[in-house]
């Protein structure tokens, strides 16, 4: 039998998180909500994948696909593309990320079907383990236990302290946007005398007016910064800001495609872009972009929108075959209290995880962790992403003139959104 797509599943979970992660446009409620794919094949092969969010929408829009996807070779990718999100049909419905997790199911199951792991088949592995960054977040006490809470520099201090002495990690990313510049600042600088000589960089997603970009940019000169990430907002205002830095500006927001890596190669914005496989809608995107990146004198990283296992790994597949990439990686992994794949989470080794090498993807669903994150999710539901509990009516404008109190310890309480 030949190996076509014969079923697509989907299955939303939602898996705690240490505490509630706080960021520019709101919060994740303390948890994640998650979308597992598994896309078998007629000759009895089985493909994970993972989506961000979507919950019920998302099983819906995978169980549509299936109808005409059903019957197609998973060795066939470009078609597969066209056949999901063509780019003159995505105007009217874009389907990148539904495209993302049903290629990493297919690269899965060719892996399988070959007896070699996905690093195989773009290229072979350049490296044997993924280095991390602590990727550091403002949060909010666990309603539940009380603890957790990062709000004041001490606070992020100790919890990268705390990541550091459990994981390992040699490097550190705050993400902002959250806070008052100056606030945030004296955090980032509290950082780097906590951890003297350690890679630095901060993320406020675009949070920030032009003057806030330049104050905090010029606050952090002569630290050791990787980048700053989105200080503002669009390709055109992080192009004029290059004027007035004197560090790299990386970014996840405005270079998602290859019509946007266009765009930056004619103005050059942006001096390192972030590769998300969900983002890019697919691991094999990512490398194309990297290869563009690599002739136009780009530099490149590997970044995090939040991921369970089956992301993880896709994120160290890609992370070992890129050439041009010398940096850590971003994974929000360390904030999970659990993981839907066998054996547990992948563990930290001196803050990297190894590259899986067994066939495909190189990790299997734990059915009973998958059933109780199932279920966890038909308790709660989902949440809104772009919403504060914390300060309810709020909602972020870009740029951002309604900061967070940092005197404010208030610890919200999470109800179900159902």
């Amino acid at each position: 039998m030949s190996t076509t797509i014969a079923r697509i599943a989907a299955t939303p979970v939602t898996v705690p998180l240490e505490a509630p992660l706080r960021h520019s446009n709101g919060a994740h409620w303390g948890r994640f909500v998650r979308t597992l794919v598994e896309v078998e094949t007629a000759d009895g092969y089985v493909g994970l994948g993972e989506m961000g969010g979507g919950g019920e929408d998302a099983t819906r829009a995978f169980a549509a696909l299936e109808s005409y996807l059903r019957g197609h070779d998973v060795f066939r990718l470009e078609a597969l593309r066209m056949a999901i999100c063509n780019p003159t049909a995505s105007l009217y419905n874009n389907r990148t990320q539904l495209h993302a997790a049903i290629e990493f199911a297919c690269l899965d199951i060719v892996g399988q079907k070959l007896g070699v792991p996905v690093h195989a088949l773009l290229g072979g592995k350049l490296r044997d383990a993924v280095e991390f960054a602590s990727y550091l977040f403002f949060r909010y006490a666990d309603p539940a236990t009380g603890r957790g809470e990062v709000r004041t520099p001490e606070q992020l201090v100790d919890c990268a302290r705390a990541l550091k002495a459990k994981h390992g990690f040699r490097a550190h990313k705050l993400k902002g946007g959250v806070f008052p510049p100056a606030h945030e600042l004296a955090c980032y600088r509290a950082l780097a005398a906590a951890f003297p000589g350690e890679r630095l960089r901060h993320d406020p997603n675009s949070a920030w007016s032009f003057g806030d970009a330049i104050a905090f940019a010029r606050g952090i000169e002569g630290l050791p910064n990787d980048w700053l990430e989105d200080p503002v907002y669009g390709i055109a205002q992080m192009r004029a800001l290059r004027e007035f830095v004197k560090m790299p500006l990386a970014t996840n927001t405005i270079v998602v495609n290859f019509e946007q890596l266009a765009a930056n190669a004619a103005m050059r914005a942006v001096d390192v872009v972030l590769l998300d496989t969900t983002f890019w809608g697919g691991i094999r995107p990512c490398v194309k972009a990297a290869g563009v990146c690599e002739t136009l004198g780009t530099q490149v990283a590997v970044h995090s929108s939040g991921e369970l296992g089956v992301q993880l790994a896709t994120m160290l597949h890609l992370g070992a075959v890129l050439p041009n990439w010398s940096y850590t990686a971003d994974a929000h992994y360390h904030h999970l209290a659990d993981d839907v794949i066998e054996g547990g989470p992948l563990r930290y080794e001196g803050g990297a995880i190894r590259v899986p090498d067994a066939p495909g993807l190189g990790v299997r669903l734990d059915r009973d962790k998958v059933a109780r994150y199932h279920e966890l999710f038909r308790e709660m539901g989902g949440y809104p992403y772009d919403r504060d509990p914390g300060r309810p009516g709020w909602y972020a404008h870009v740029p951002n003139h309604d900061w967070a109190d940092p005197a404010d310890a208030a610890v919200p309480g999470l109800t179900p959104q159902r």
